[in-house]
């Protein structure tokens, strides 16, 4: 009996043990199970931050009628923008505007603040916490005559270097789309160097010549966007920069007056050769968008945009109207388009766009 005893006695003990096995081994599957209907959870809350973060921009110059028109683009693609301006009276016009009251209930996702250019720090308070700048390098001649002077080519090299020193000395910075111009590209000696008659994102405007001419608008975004490519490649700064033509589109010359008198300097010239561009505002603010996110996998480099190219008589007069400036500010004394030696090319953009529109 005593070996019976001790056999059921072990008989209970292993079935005891195995029972506690049972219960242990449930109850780690039930925290397992816990877990996995909490990770999600935890994962999902986890990956809206990050995309909140990555979703957080600034703009500079955001008062500016791109600047506008870039912040309105990010909203609708879900971005928080916050939009760095001059001065108080800057942040006071924003509040009233609309883009804080009834922009599609986004009125939380956007911060307007104060910013000098030729501040560092201040650029960086600015952008602290931002995965993406946006430097649309809007300028005000303060004699508001000329359009552009000279003195504001040399502060926009200084805004520019500022700004891309600022990103790379900003941990959470990661990309920057910077704002330059078709001026930066179509201002060279053609006769001279035998170059081809194709002016695209390879171009550049040769210095010189813009200081020959007194063109300070084109000196300053051809001096411009070299400073910010030479500080982005030494400081490591991921860098896009896209080239638009005379902005156009509501009311484009009562809201950007000074931009557009100071790129139509030498317009006549422009128009014989077959590169005076123009581009709708809500267009080129939708192509710093594609560019940006295109930034994620690549290196992007220099895109030209524009929409439409001044070719004919009839287009200089219908250009002359919207601006209420002398149709011989265009086309001068030519009749015709049979002047046209050159071709504007941005086939790199439109290939940018058409793949973007594709994913989305």
């Amino acid at each position: 009996m005593g070996i019976v005893r001790t056999m059921e006695s072990k008989k209970r003990e292993v079935e005891e043990f195995r029972r506690v096995l049972v219960k242990c081994g449930s109850a780690y599957p039930s925290k397992k199970v816990d877990k996995e209907v909490k990770d999600p959870r935890r994962k999902e809350m986890k990956e809206e931050e990050e995309e909140d973060e990555e979703k957080l921009v600034c703009v500079t110059s955001g008062l500016s009628y791109l600047g506008l028109a870039v912040v309105n683009c990010l909203l609708y693609r879900g971005y928080s923008v916050r939009i760095a301006v001059d001065n108080e009276e800057d942040i006071e016009r924003l509040r009233e505007m609309e883009i804080f009251k009834e922009t599609r209930g986004s009125c939380d996702r956007v911060l307007a603040v104060m910013v000098k250019v030729t501040d560092i720090e201040s650029l960086i308070e600015a952008f602290a916490g931002c995965r993406g700048v946006f430097h649309t390098s809007a300028f005000v001649d303060p004699a508001g005559l000329a359009g552009y002077t000279k003195y504001m080519a040399d502060l926009e090299v200084k805004a520019s270097e500022n700004v891309v020193l600022a990103c790379a000395r900003t941990e959470s910075v990661q990309k920057c789309v910077f704002t330059s111009s078709l001026l930066a590209c179509v201002w060279r000696d053609y006769a001279l160097h035998n170059v081809p008659p194709i002016v695209d994102h390879n171009c550049w405007s040769e210095e010189s010549i813009c200081r020959e001419k007194k063109l300070w608008f084109a000196l300053g975004k051809t001096m411009a966007e070299r400073a910010a490519w030479r500080m982005a490649e030494g400081n490591e700064v991921k860098l896009a920069t896209i080239c638009p033509g005379l902005l156009t589109g509501p009311e484009f010359y009562p809201r950007n007056p000074t931009s557009s008198i100071a790129y139509l300097k030498g317009a006549e010239e422009m128009y014989a050769e077959g590169l005076l561009a123009t581009t709708d505002v809500s267009r080129v603010a939708e192509a710093h968008v594609c560019i940006y996110e295109a930034l994620r996998n690549t290196v992007c480099g220099r895109y030209i945009c524009f929409d439409r190219v001044i070719q004919t008589e009839e287009e200089a007069v219908e250009l002359a109207r919207k601006t209420g400036l002398p149709q011989q500010r265009y086309s001068g004394n030519t009749s015709s388009d049979s002047s046209v030696k050159l071709k504007l090319c941005n086939w790199k953009l439109l290939r940018l766009m058409s793949r973007q529109s594709r994913c989305q």
